[in-house]
This record gives C-alpha cells, structure tokens and sequence, in this order.
C-alpha cells in the first residue's frame, strides 16, 4: 500500500515526464517543421546572420500552411508549372513574393527584403508585428486623420493570432528570400 507522500512523488514524477514529454514533442515538431520549410522553399534562401531554425519554420509557414504566394505571387506559378492545370507545381521564382496581384481598388504589395538590413516590405520587426496584429496598413497614405487605412484582403485577423514566435519566423523567412523590384506587371 502507497503512502500519501509516495503517492504525491509518484503523480509529481509522472507530472514532470508529461512536461518534458510535451517539451520534447514540441521541439521535435519545430526540428520537422524548418526541415520542411527548407525542403519546400522555392527560392534560395540567404541564411547570413538569421536564425536557421526561424527561417525553416517560416518558410513552413508560408509555403505550406499560410498560401502567401496565393496573393504576394503574380502570377503565382512559372509558364507549365500550373497544378490546378494538372502540371507538375513550379512556383514563380522570379516573382516570389514581389506582389502585383489586384484586388479591386488594392494591390498586394512587395514583400521581399528590402535594404541592407534586409526588412521584408521595407519594415522593421515591430511594424510587420504590429500590422499583422492591428491591420493597420503601414501606408497610411491617405488615411483620414484618426482612422487607420487597415490592409484589405490580407487575413491580418487570423495571421495576427499566431503565436509571436511564428510571426517571428515568418519575418525571419521574409528576410533570408531574394530583393526583389515591384512587379511591373501587376494584374488579376
């Protein structure tokens, strides 16, 4: 028969290997996602000065669970690389991420790196955090004076519910693909 005492150690020991266990699924799920993220990222990525594993993650993120070249790509895949059109999947590489896609009176807009500091749309990581979690437009251009112009189209509502570190990884992606110039074509 147990003691309460040994009763106590037994419930804290198996409560101490469901945390580790949690905290070993959970880092064993960040391993598989960078892994994949670089495994599926259309581009070569530039990983000088970043967080290697950020980057993977980020690139899970938007290329396979997000849809980001949905919108930020245009058009989204290269000339027989349609898989909608039963063709093996080639992404647009050389218009990854550089927007140009119309959404009636907006435009989805550059997101790769821009600058030497390489800030994904030109922002520092407050202005993309704080414009994934508010909505409000980094343009301001035009906004009525205390009323924030927010990003139409762009799912701010669901992205900013993500865990920061995501968001995180996210920019740290954004930051590691190529410059790109605005898309000069830009069209439904």
């Amino acid at each position: 028969m147990q003691t309460p005492i040994g009763r106590l150690a037994i419930a804290a020991a198996m409560l101490t290997l469901a945390a580790g266990a949690s905290h070993a699924d959970q880092s064993n799920s960040d391993v598989e996602r960078a892994a994949i993220g670089f495994r599926i990222a259309p581009v070569p990525l530039d990983l000088r000065r970043l967080n290697k594993s950020l980057v993977g993650q980020g690139s899970y993120l938007m290329n396979a669970a997000g849809g980001c070249n949905d919108c930020h790509t245009h058009p989204n895949f290269a000339p027989g690389g349609d898989p909608f059109a039963g063709e093996p999947e080639a992404i647009n590489v050389a218009g990854y991420m550089r927007g140009g896609r119309e959404f009636g009176p907006t435009t989805s807009p550059n997101i790769t790196p821009q600058g030497a500091q390489r800030l994904p749309a030109g922002l520092t990581w407050e202005q993309f955090l704080h414009a994934l979690r508010t909505g409000e437009d980094p343009d301001q251009t035009g906004a009525p004076a205390g009323h924030p112009k927010l990003l139409q189209v762009m799912p701010w509502n669901v992205y900013g519910k993500l865990a920061e570190r995501d968001l995180r990884a996210i920019y740290e992606y954004l930051r590691s693909i190529p410059a790109l110039p605005d898309n000069p074509n830009p069209g439904p």
